[in-house]
């Protein structure tokens, strides 16, 4: 309680008005005001004083004659009766006409008809008005009245120590019964200070010390005239008012022009204290909102401040009268101020109050009582588990709900945020529509808002504490209210996981546009401090007090601010169990929960918002899409500035952990989850095995586009930095520390890794600078690069203009892209095709990385190659490639590696390995002439075959060219020499030859039939090279060869093969008589003779060594060497012969 000045030095007591609408006085109380009110017969009455000075309600003057002011004196009473206001003149006619008769005999009914007249039709006479003041006036100020409250109080001043000590006599006692009267349990007692306090404060003027306190207040305020007579009395409610509204707009204005004093502010709060309990109390909000509360309030019984709450929830309503919302709202700010003004919200919270020590007497009165306090600091006892009774907790939601609808409740709001509202949320007052429209601007989304008024809207959220209770937004629980009838129905009305459920339904089928924008704009504040998320700091206090030095619910820290203790938390949630200091697993869960939603929306996270503005508004601006900005971000990280690159990369070393965290993603990928990753989707712990999974289904015929797109971007981002994919930074975080210092880039540390594993293999050594675990998971990185270009980051910029000339309706997928640059190698420019080369030689090296061969023979590796070596793969495939259960696409991809292999030797290992020293013995000149990084179109090998003919290579380089002309000999494209020079030739003399779906060296018999039809000489050289190669063995002439396949079972099953021996055979039986050949072996044995002599003939020898070969590989090599050592015999005769004949005629030369 608090005290105001009093005459003579000593304090008193201010008193309120009572109900007007009070339960009936009990019959002691009756005949106790009839003393009081109606004197015995003869005895005096309480006649109505003359005008009273202006320094406040004085002492009964005698009886004003009917020149003063108006009213005669009273009349005598007649027997068994005393002084009546309905017999006096000046009211008799409007007592008649508004009173009913059977209250004229009691002056207190008369007293309370005329003064709740309010209407302008019925406007009582001023004199009347008069009367009625004075009348009041000696009621209060009568010793009567006291002698009657100490009569009937007895026991209840007894027990308030603070009115037995009133001094006697100076009214001063009723006054401290008005202000204890929550405290009167005596029935008589209580009813007749109601009576009395009806009668006191129905005129400012007669409460004690409000005039003495206000009187300066009034005149600045210009509230109105304190003089009797001069203003209706009746208007005189009015006056409080004013000064109400003054003291409102005084807390709403930076520098008010008028201030109220200190006196008269707690005086007019005091006024709206104690009429808190009974609306007609308010004699300006009760004359406003007469017509409201019969409309909204009729069944709602008067006291206990019901009238008032019931008006508040309707104050909305359209057809509240604007002069009665303007009432009301004044008596809210009042609350806001004070929150004893409200009777309900001080009764049901009193014991809490002083429980928690929420109104302790060393805090100031104007903090301690102020709504806001209050909320925060029940709230905190709420969130730190403690016992707050249900009754405060529904009086505190009612509150709590209130500022929420109302942003004019909050002198902050109006005093930080006056120009937003002007510019961009004017007339939306209603219903919480403001405070929505500034959080959109705060969130960016209708232009700038000053860091006041965030800081306001901040604040005003943290009272209302909507994160708790959704129902506590309005305008959010009716945007969302069928949202959470179909999606959240299974959670109870109030929880506080409904918003987290309508954050997981944010963006799907179920969610309305209007709940989405209300859900975002609150999410915004929510996120940006970790204690209005009642379930996170419910279950995760004590691991924020532990780990992150946190303070109490309503208590902040500059050095731990409220934004800083989520990112500490989920810094803690992600560490590994060597790290320490890992977080409960509850907490951990609900730290998950929120990265979730965060991952909806960048401006949900409040540091990436922050740090990444600029770059937003630089990179991202055209992104406005769901998930597109943080794609963005991390799309254009290179880009970003240093603090927003370091957010982001967090954030996305975040993700590869927990790519659940990525909501929007999880979603789209939920069926291909369930039918491939539950597994790991249901582990507690991610460890990006999720994602691997993911990875690895890509293209599974249940993927959807949304999915992969959104998979392939996590790979695309992954590449920026390899600490972005979770299980190769763990498995080889060491190794790249050691072995590739200050490389950040994914693809560079996998370069050097893998070139450091190669050659430790190469060099055999004996132990692996890369751990085996780091080996492993290398080469799951490299096998996931090998199926899209854009994971090679320097194959794809060296091929972007090629793509987008070539391929540009090729899908980026299943290593589409990379095949199609293959098949146009010829075309394309010298630096995509040196990278496509170095790919093709990687690949050739480890079958394993060509994705293609890998993804299409996937089945037959299974059927043929279960147990081979990776780097064995495609030569496993190629030993089976005729086999009958081949699979066609199988077999015509190992096709197409053949052919790239042929073009040149460096692509195939094996060859490469076995021809280590022949190539450059024989073929010197031809890698003199070659490039780095470009084909050879098949010359080396080409030289290789020739000296295959010749039969001087070596065995391992033998037995590996034998393979290639055999492959070659069946398929013309195997051989990119011969296709090169003869492509004219093959369309047209061989077309039909070429178009066979099989290829069984048709083409090559065709060219050979047609040799002598060849004009171009380079085509011509390669036919004869074919025709030479033929003879050293008969398995690479694959028509001839079946053509005599019996003939040599039958004739020459004991000679080997290799180094026309075979052949050989075949033409000694050819000409043996006794030997019968099938006719197709005979016939084709005849042409390839004719062939050979042509070739001879147009193919000399190129030396001697080349005419020594030919004839030691001739079919008629016993012929011709017959007819040679014929030769030399008789060259020798001669020479024998004539040595003799020189040797004579020399002698006799020298004898002369």
């Amino acid at each position: 309680m608090w005290a105001g000045g009093r005459a003579g030095g000593g304090g008193f007591k201010m008193a309120l008005c009572g109900r007007v609408r009070s339960r009936c006085p009990g019959p002691v109380l009756l005949l106790l005001l009839a003393l009081v009110a109606l004197p015995a017969a003869g005895g005096p009455p309480f006649p109505p004083a003359g005008p009273v000075g202006g320094g406040g309600p004085a002492a009964a003057g005698p009886a004003a004659g009917p020149g003063a002011a108006g009213p005669r004196g009273p009349r005598g009473g007649s027997s068994g009766g005393g002084w009546k206001l309905s017999e006096e003149a000046v009211c008799r006619e409007d007592v008649v006409r508004l009173c009913s008769k059977h209250s004229w005999a009691n002056n207190l009914a008369v007293l309370e008809c005329l003064q709740d007249v309010r209407e302008s039709d019925n406007e009582i006479s001023s004199d009347c008005n008069h009367l009625l003041w004075n009348y009041k006036l000696n009621l209060t100020t009568d010793p009567k009245f006291e002698s009657v409250a100490r009569e009937v109080c007895k026991s209840t001043i007894a027990e308030i120590k603070e009115c037995a000590d009133e001094p006697v006599g100076k009214g001063f006692l009723v006054s401290c019964l008005v202000d204890h009267r929550g405290n009167i349990t005596e029935y008589q007692c209580h009813q007749y200070i109601t009576k009395m306090t009806a009668i006191i404060f129905s005129d400012y003027r007669l409460i004690c010390g409000f005039m003495d306190d206000c009187k300066a207040d009034i005149n600045l305020l210009k509230c109105g005239s304190i003089r009797p007579g001069e203003k209706d009395a009746h208007s005189q409610g009015e006056v409080v008012a004013c000064l109400e509204k003054g003291l409102v707009k005084e807390a709403e204005e930076t520098d008010p022009r008028i201030q109220v004093s200190d006196q008269c502010k707690k005086a007019i709060l005091r006024v709206a204290e104690l009429s808190s309990d009974d609306f007609h109390l308010d004699r300006h909000l009760y004359f406003a909102c007469r017509d409201d509360r019969e409309r909204f309030c009729e069944n709602t019984q008067a006291g206990e401040g019901r009238v008032y709450k019931c008006l508040f929830n309707h104050k909305f309503e359209e057809s509240m009268s604007e002069k009665c919302r303007d009432a009301l709202t004044t008596r809210q700010k009042l609350i806001a101020q004070d929150y004893k003004v409200s009777y309900s919200l001080a009764k049901s919270c009193k014991s809490d109050l002083k429980k928690y020590r929420c109104n302790v007497e060393n805090l100031p009165r104007s903090r301690e009582a102020r709504l806001s306090y209050l909320l925060m600091c029940l709230e905190s006892a709420v969130h730190r588990g403690r016992q707050v009774s249900s009754e405060c907790q529904g009086e505190m939601l009612d509150y709590r709900r209130m500022l929420m609808e109302d942003f004019s409740l909050s002198p902050e709001i109006i005093l930080s945020c006056r120009g937003e509202i002007e510019h961009h949320c004017s007339g939306l007052h209603r219903k919480g529509r403001t405070l929505h429209c500034l959080m959109k601007v705060v969130r960016g989304e209708k232009g700038n808002v000053g860091l006041s008024c965030q800081q306001a809207l901040q604040t005003l959220i943290q009272e209302t504490d909507p994160g708790a209770d959704y129902r506590i937004d309005r305008a959010l629980n009716e945007a969302c209210e069928s949202v959470i009838q179909t999606a959240c129905k299974h959670i109870r009305s109030g929880d506080p996981m409904i918003l987290s459920c309508l954050m997981e339904h944010l963006y799907t089928e179920k969610m309305v546009e209007d709940c989405e924008h209300r859900l975002l704009e609150l999410q915004y504040f929510i996120s940006r401090d970790w204690k209005l998320d009642t379930v996170l700091y419910r279950k995760c206090q004590g691991d924020a007090s532990r780990l992150c030095h946190t303070h109490g619910w309503n208590e902040t820290s500059e050095l731990i601010p409220p934004g800083a203790v989520f990112s500490c938390l989920y810094r803690h949630a992600y560490r590994t169990e060597e790290q320490g200091r890992r977080l409960s697993r509850e907490c951990r869960a609900e730290v998950q929960r929120i990265l979730h939603q965060r991952a909806m929306d960048v401006k949900l996270d409040p540091a990436l918002q922050d740090k990444c503005m600029i770059d937003l508004g630089k990179w991202c601006s055209e992104k406005t899409e769901t998930g597109q900005e943080l794609e963005c971000l991390q799309d254009h990280l290179d880009d970003l500035v240093s603090d927003c690159r370091d957010i982001v990369g967090n954030l996305t070393e975040l993700e590869s952990e927990d790519i659940q965290i990525e909501a929007l993603l999880m979603r789209a990928c939920e069926p291909i989850i369930q039918t491939f990753c539950h597994e790991v989707a249901d582990n507690q712990i991610d460890s990006g095995d999720l994602m691997e999974c993911l990875i690895q289904n890509k293209h599974q015929k249940e993927m959807n586009e949304k999915c992969a797109i959104g998979v392939t971007h996590f790979q695309l981002v992954q590449m920026k930095d390899f600490r972005f994919s979770y299980k190769f930074k763990m498995a080889c975080k060491e190794d790249v520390l050691k072995l590739c210092p200050n490389i950040k880039k994914k693809v560079d540390v996998v370069i050097c890794l893998s070139t450091t594993v190669r050659n430790d293999t190469l060099q055999d050594a004996k132990e692996h600078r890369v751990s085996l675990k780091c080996r492993k998971q290398l080469r799951v990185e490299e096998l996931e690069m090998t199926e899209d270009i854009r994971l090679e980051p320097e194959l794809y910029e060296a091929c972007k203009s090629d793509i987008k000339n070539y391929c540009q309706n090729v899908p980026y997928g299943n290593a589409q892209i990379i095949e199609c640059l293959k098949e146009i190698k010829k075309q394309l420019s010298t630096r995509c095709h040196q990278k496509v080369f170095k790919l093709q030689e990687t690949e050739m090296m480890d079958p394993e990385l060509d994705y293609t061969l890998m993804r299409v023979c996937k089945q037959m590796i299974k059927r043929f190659c279960p147990e081979a070596d990776s780097k064995n793969m495609l030569q496993c495939l190629k030993q089976n490639k005729n086999s009958e259960v081949m699979d066609p696409k199988c077999k015509q991809m190992i096709t197409k590696r053949q052919i790239t292999q042929n073009t040149d030797y460096r692509l195939n290992p094996v060859l490469r390995k076995a021809c280590k020293a022949d190539i450059p013995k024989f073929c010197q000149n031809i890698l003199n002439r070659a490039k780095d990084d470009t084909e050879l179109e098949g010359q080396v090998i080409s030289c290789l075959k020739l000296k295959y003919a010749d039969q001087r290579l070596s065995q391992d380089c033998e037995d590996q060219i034998q393979v290639i002309i055999q492959e070659s000999a069946l398929d013309y494209r195997l051989d990119p020499q011969l296709q090169m020079h003869c492509s004219d030739e093959i369309s047209s003399l061989c077309a039909e030859e070429a178009a066979a779906q099989e290829q069984t060296g048709q083409v090559e018999e065709c060219l050979k039939v047609n040799l002598l039809k060849i004009k171009t000489e380079m085509c011509k050289k390669e036919v004869l090279n074919m025709l030479k190669e033929s003879k050293a063995d008969i398995f690479v002439d694959p028509v001839l060869h079946t053509a005599c396949a019996l003939d040599i079972k039958h004739h020459c099953a004991a000679i080997p093969p290799g180094r026309g021996r075979q052949m050989s055979c075949l033409m000694e039986a050819l000409e043996d008589k006794r030997v019968r050949l099938q006719p197709e072996c005979k016939k084709r044995l005849n042409d390839r003779i004719e062939m050979w002599s042509y070739a001879a003939k147009v193919a000399p020898a190129e030396g001697f060594s080349d005419l020594a070969m030919q004839v030691m590989t001739s079919p008629s090599k016993n012929y011709i060497l017959s007819v040679i050592t014929v030769g030399i015999c008789v060259l020798f005769l001669i020479g024998l012969m004539c040595g003799r004949i020189t040797k004579r005629v020399t002698r006799e030369l020298k004898d002369r």
